[in-house]
Parts: structure tokens; sequence; C-alpha cells
């Protein structure tokens, strides 16, 4: 019973340090919840990313809850990219079932990579969106859509369907195959293909990043993929450290904070692909 209790206050603490990331970065904090639950919580590679996506799904609801109370959610973009990233989810995660171990952990780290350094770039070009990513503005009333018209108006139109609808198909597609939320891919083509701002764009990644989350893992607990004794508490810890840093994010926010966490990523990135290489990486 001691081991048992013992274990799921691990993997609380370890799921609340990913409520933390996904809460003050709004997108990319997600990432650290892979290497936690292999290496912190022995879950095998292909398990903890199916686990991951369910993890990060509950979490990201928590903070598209909070969104939804100050009207940043925008309905038509994020239901269009929602349901092609929910098609696409399950074939990403019954792929990652089926690639050997290391490779799945090499392409997991990779990915951590590449996100660490677009993260910095970011808090280097664009230091304003920094602030923007993690706060809670009470901006209310009609969200933007798609194509600005000229009346100044933004309308939704038939190829900005088709263009959001394949993000959401490649977006779905990378979160079941590494159990990433994807809200570094959903943010910046919210922002360039609907030319919403940056706050109603994070707050409608965390409905979208929910809904593929959902479809991403139902497909492995069909496939009995999931601990449950390691996922709820993981799950929980970080929907409650969610709320807490979404309720003080606007005070902490700001570019040498987005750089700190690229870095965290970067390094954890490069060292789960230094195992994969050099030591045969987890079995």
């Amino acid at each position: 019973m001691g081991a048992t209790m013992l274990s799921m206050l691990a993997a609380a603490v370890a799921g609340a340090i990913v409520g933390a990331a996904l809460g003050l970065t709004g997108g990319g904090g997600s990432i650290f919840a892979v290497p936690l639950l292999i290496y912190a919580l022995g879950v095998p590679p292909a398990d903890a990313v199916a686990m991951s996506l369910a993890a990060v799904a509950a979490t990201a609801a928590v903070g598209a809850a909070q969104s939804l109370r100050h009207g940043l959610v925008v309905w038509q973009p994020s239901i269009l990219f929602a349901v092609g990233g929910a098609l696409s989810a399950p074939l990403g995660s019954t792929v990652a079932h089926r690639l050997p171990q290391d490779w799945l952990v090499a392409a997991f780290a990779l990915l951590a990579v590449l996100v660490g350094a677009l993260m910095w770039h970011a808090s280097r070009t664009h230091p304003e969106q920094a602030s923007a990513v993690r706060s809670l503005p009470r901006e209310r009333g009609r969200g933007p859509v798609c194509v600005l018209a000229p009346d100044g108006q933004l309308r939704f139109t038939a190829p900005c369907a088709a263009v959001l609808a394949l993000a959401g198909l490649i977006t779905g597609f990378l979160s079941g195959f590494l159990g990433v939320g994807g809200g570094f891919l959903i943010v910046p083509a919210l922002v360039v293909v609907t030319r919403m701002g940056v706050h109603r764009a994070v707050a409608t990644s965390l409905f979208i990043i929910s809904a593929i989350g959902v479809a991403g893992a139902g497909t492995a607990v069909l496939q009995g993929r999931m601990d449950w004794g390691v996922l709820l508490p993981f799950a929980a810890g970080g929907a409650l450290m969610m709320i807490a840093t979404r309720s003080i994010a606007a005070r902490v926010a700001g570019p040498a904070l987005q750089r700190a966490f690229a870095i965290c990523i970067v390094v954890v990135g490069a060292g789960m692909l230094a195992a994969s290489l050099f030591r045969g990486g987890p079995s």
C-alpha cells in the first residue's frame, strides 16, 4: 500500500510539472509529459505516448474551460481543426504502437529539440507574444474567423476551411504519434490562417488539443495501453497545476521565462536522443 501511494504521489508531481509548463507557455509545455512518464515513472515509450496524450487532453480541457469563461475560444476554426485532428490522431497512435521503441524515443527527442529551438527563436523575434501566450485577458465580443473582407470584418471561406482541416490532420497525426498536444503548431497556424490575436489563438488551441487528445487516447484505451494507476494521478496533478499557473501567468510571463522553458526542452530532447543513440534508450 505504501509503495502504491508513493508511486501515485510521484505521478501526481510529474503531472504537475506538465501542467505548470503548459499553463505558463500556452503551447509546447506538454513536451515534458513523455520523458517524465518514461524516465521518472518507468512507462514503456509507446504507452507513454498514449498516456501523455490522454493527460495533456485532460489538462488542456481545464485551460479551455477557463478560456471559455473569458469568451476567448473561436468556434468555427476550432471545430474544423479539431475534426481534422480527431480523424488522424488514432492513426498516429497506431503507428507509434507498431514502431520500435528506440525509434519512437529518437523521433520524440528530435521534435523536442525543434520545439525548444522554435520557442527560443520566437522569444527573440516576437518578445511581445511571450506575455500574450501566457496571460488570460478579458477580451470579449465576437471572435474573428478567417479572411479579412473589404469591410474590415473577417469572414469564413471554403479555402480557409480546407487549410484548417489539413492543418488539423497534420497536427492530429503528430499528436497521436508522439503524444504531444501540438500547441506549438496550432497557435501559429491559427494566427497565420485566421489572423486572430495570439490571446484567442492560445485559448482556441487548448480546446483543439483536448479534442484531439481524446480521439488519440481512445485508440490506446481500446488497445489496452493505459496504466490507470499512473495516468489518473498524473492527469489530476496536471489539471490542478494548470489552474494554479493560469491564475498567476500574467504576472510572470515574458520572453525570459519562454527562453528558460526553451532551454529545458532542448536539454531534455538532447538527453533522450543521446540515450536512444548511444545507450540503446529504454526498452
